[in-house]
């Protein structure tokens, strides 16, 4: 009698530290930490990868971007990572600066020129050099904004752009900056 008094009390013991620590678990998942509302997406080859918002939708596109997603609510809402293979083996310095790269993805920044570079910023992670690139679309019938980063590795331009719509914007920002930021390579 007096082993299955201690068998159930070691038992109870156990199952109130089980259950504490399903309840530490269950907390920490849902906090809003840096990744909350987004998802990971990572490469078929597991080469490279980033965030997504949670609720976006992957879309093939025939001879378009590698990967792209996209709200289902808010469908002009997008994320693309377009791949470009450099005929040279060059870094991103031998393309120019940030400011350099940026006028030479989105051209001169001038009046006449629909898409305007608002902000171009280097910063390295893991010995990488990115560069962010913040900037407008104004079309006739549309105003966009959108938030970008390039890096070169192994002989490919790696382009990762979010976009919405400008009333959007100030709204999506932060959201973007933390999925364009979150691109990275594994290997």
């Amino acid at each position: 009698m007096l082993e299955s008094s201690k068998m159930i009390k070691f038992l109870r013991t156990s199952f109130k530290s089980l259950l504490a620590i399903a309840l530490v678990l269950m907390l920490g998942a849902c906090s809003t930490g840096g990744a909350a509302g987004l998802e990971p997406f990572k490469s078929q080859d597991g080469r490279y990868g980033f965030l997504f918002p949670t609720g976006w939708t992957r879309v093939a596109v025939d001879n378009g971007p590698e990967v792209v997603y996209h709200d289902l609510i808010n469908s002009d809402e997008t994320l693309s990572l377009v791949i470009s293979r450099l005929e040279n083996d060059v870094d991103l310095d031998d393309l120019g600066g940030a400011d350099a790269v940026g006028e030479r993805i989105f051209g001169e920044n001038d009046s006449k020129n629909p898409i305007q570079l608002i902000e171009a910023k280097e910063r390295k992670v893991d010995d990488r050099k990115f560069y962010d690139l913040e900037y407008s679309i104004n079309l006739e019938n549309k105003s966009r904004h959108e938030f970008a980063t390039v890096v070169v590795d192994r002989g490919y331009l790696y382009t990762l752009a979010a976009s919405t719509s400008e009333q959007r914007w100030s709204k999506m920002q932060d959201i973007y900056r933390r999925v364009v930021s979150s691109f990275t390579f594994f290997i």
